[in-house]
């Protein structure tokens, strides 16, 4: 029915948003400092992270962080070596293991609250997730084209909200365990076509943990990859500054130092 087709594309374009909002922000922007944003994509990007509903932007920064730092470890928040329901969700049913609180405080996370776009989505997250995640999808349906109020909620919030959820995990799962390893041979991480497909380009994650500072997240001119796409957009628009990028000379030599020769 026509109903459900308006349904579909407002909420695959939440689906859209929210990503970037992890993608882009939380991830590239706030966790790795891969590139510098201007205040107005800050903003938006702020507000995606809040319709992703995936903890504040300080929360999920600080996780990634020590993930990174301790992959692979009892200090890793969703480590993969404790099988792959523990790394895609059972890590948010348990409490941390002690490691990931003890050796988490060593590291500074400071540059995440110098940000006052930070602080005021970490200050108002909570009404902020219950109007971005939740109202926003359910509401603008309703109102614009007389949707159901019921139909929306379960659709293109609670639906897409499930969707987007599964995906970013995957990234801690399925990316840590299967694919191959062009670039380091010696972490789990891996590239993972799947994952990329559906987590806007993020699977490519034996690159990732290899040259984390990477804006684009893989190997440049890559495959498929979004969100580098929606980045190199904001910077012809003039929002963004600093990409960080491996150069290819390094890439190379890294391949064929560590590499397990399927890249």
């Amino acid at each position: 029915p026509p109903c459900v087709l308006f349904l579909c594309l407002p909420a695959y374009f939440c689906f859209l948003v929210t990503a970037l909002g992890v993608t882009a922000g939380a991830h590239r922007l706030w966790s790795h400092r891969s590139y510098k944003a201007k205040l107005p994509l800050r903003i938006f990007l702020a507000v995606a992270n809040s319709m992703a509903f995936q903890n504040d932007i300080y929360e999920w920064s600080r996780d990634h962080r020590v993930h990174h730092k301790y992959s692979e470890t009892d200090a890793d928040p969703h480590n993969a070596r404790r099988g792959f329901f523990f790394s895609h969700i059972g890590w948010l049913f348990v409490r941390k293991h002690r490691d990931v609180i003890e050796k988490g405080r060593k590291l500074d996370f400071t540059d995440l609250l110098d940000d006052p776009v930070v602080r005021f989505q970490r200050k108002y997250y909570k009404s902020s997730v219950v109007l971005m995640c939740f109202v926003i999808p359910t509401v603008v349906p309703w109102y614009l084209w007389g949707e159901s109020l019921w139909n929306a909620y379960f659709l293109a919030s609670i639906l897409r909200y499930t969707i987007s959820l599964n995906v970013t995990w995957l990234v801690n799962s399925a990316a840590h365990m299967y694919g191959n390893r062009p670039y380091d041979k010696n972490i789990n991480p891996r590239q993972n076509t799947l994952v990329t497909l559906g987590a806007m380009g993020e699977g490519f994650h034996n690159y990732h943990h290899t040259f984390p500072f990477d804006y684009s997240a893989s190997e440049l001119g890559l495959k498929f990859n979004p969100t580098t796409w929606f980045i190199d957009f904001m910077f012809w628009l003039g929002l963004v500054t600093d990409r960080k990028q491996a150069p290819k000379e390094m890439i190379q030599a890294r391949k064929e130092r560590t590499g397990d020769g399927s890249g």
